[in-house]
């Protein structure tokens, strides 16, 4: 029965056109797989967000904007080009700023790393970028210590190598810079503490520039951990006076502060710091002495600096000279009692002073103080001695040993 019909050509005829059909269908299926869509083999495909990269000397110039900062790409090709192009990463949508300086520019956008045989369209094709110079600026580095170090210690003042370095922001931000920092913390140290510090540049606002370069970026720093310190002035502890005839004309010592280290209770209430004692009483000749005395350590004081201190003091022969006039001042004085001088009558007496010829020329009535203490005494007459208070280096001449009297009284009602 099948040679039958195979002999009928009409049969034969239809089979052929079915088997037609059929390869054509087959044919067809194959094509549009392999191209993906239509008979063409090209499709589309979107990739958004991505960034523009602007191409310039980062060392002369800075970008203060990029107006659109992304973009979309359309990219066509026949699928295997485009599964290619997408599988890579090193495309990119490039700005060449590189002819281009100080301003605002509107410039074309060019994809880069897609191969040939795709298409790229950027959307949008431009984009508008704000270009300034750099500048640079010389800055001290300051060095912000933090935390606290050991009980009882202190941290001192901050060394930094190199203690200057390079800004370079944009030209319009030059003079915004008002300081570049490094952070060191001291927290619970006992040692001086070494580190190297990495600088950040703030503006007059205490706000980061982030936009700034600096050259070192980082510096070494140590701080110094010691004892609480002050600095006060020295004070020598003078002792008697040069025999009869000697006068002190000059003391000089090579330092006038002493640097105090010790608790902090202690310093708080240091208004100067008493050193050694300088006994004028063994200065017997004409001559300079020159001595070199230990400062002592007094009340808790751990460290001294410097630790001795170097006095010239030169004795010469003595001169003398009459003050006149000078009043009697009384201390005290109860205020419930009326107190004078009776003897002797005008209330002043007159003094022989001795000292340096240099210094005793400077040295008036007005200077010296003649004091007669009333202190627990009660109504009466009182004869006492007069005590001076004298400028410094003067000394009463010999056999000079006043007395005068007061009368004391009740106030009248």
């Amino acid at each position: 029965m099948m040679d039958r019909w195979l002999r009928n050509t009409n049969v034969v005829k239809v089979i052929a056109l079915i088997i037609g059909i059929l390869l054509w269908a087959v044919v067809h299926m194959e094509d549009s797989t392999l191209s993906g869509t239509g008979g063409t083999g090209v499709r589309e495909e979107k990739i958004s967000n991505v960034s523009v990269t602007p191409k310039y000397d980062s060392n002369q110039f800075y970008v203060e904007s990029i107006d659109p900062a992304q973009v979309v790409l359309t990219i066509s090709g026949k699928d295997a080009a485009l599964k290619k192009a997408l599988s890579t990463s090193n495309y990119s949508v490039e700005l060449d700023l590189t002819k281009y300086g100080k301003g605002e520019h509107i410039l074309t956008l060019t994809p880069v790393g897609f191969p040939p045989n795709v298409t790229v369209k950027v959307s949008p094709s431009s984009a508008k970028v704000v270009i300034d110079e750099k500048s640079n600026k010389q800055m001290p580095v300051t060095v912000n210590v933090t935390g606290i170090p050991a009980v009882g210690l202190k941290a001192g003042q901050p060394i930094v190598k190199p203690n200057k370095v390079t800004v370079t922001v944009p030209s319009g931000n030059v003079d915004s810079i008002e300081s570049v920092r490094a952070d060191v913390s001291v927290e619970k140290a006992q040692s001086p503490v070494s580190s190297k510090a990495r600088l950040v540049a703030y503006d007059k606002n205490g706000k980061i520039m982030e936009m700034a370069t600096i050259n070192p970026a980082v510096v070494e720093v140590e701080v110094p951990i010691t004892s609480p310190f002050t600095s006060v002035p020295l004070q020598l502890k003078l002792v008697g006076e040069p025999p009869r005839g000697f006068s002190v004309a000059s003391l000089q010592q090579n330092t006038d502060k002493v640097t105090v280290y010790g608790p902090q209770d202690v310093l708080n209430r240091m208004e100067y710091y008493e050193g050694p004692s300088v006994n004028l009483g063994e200065l017997k000749e004409e001559k300079e002495y020159t001595l070199t005395l230990d400062i002592p350590l007094r009340n808790k004081v751990t460290q001294l600096d410097p630790a001795k201190v170097e006095v010239k003091i030169n004795i010469v022969p003595s001169a003398t000279k009459t003050l006149e006039q000078i009043p009697l001042s009384i201390v005290g004085q109860n205020d419930g009692f009326d107190t004078k001088v009776v003897l002797p009558e005008s209330g002043k007496i007159n003094l022989l002073a001795e000292g340096a010829q240099a210094i005793l020329d400077k040295v008036k009535a007005a200077d010296v103080q003649a004091i007669l203490d009333v202190s627990n005494l009660p109504p009466g007459r009182h004869e006492l001695p007069v005590v001076f208070n004298l400028p410094t280096f003067i000394k009463k001449g010999p056999q000079q040993d006043f007395k005068a009297t007061v009368e004391i009284s009740a106030k009248q009602q």
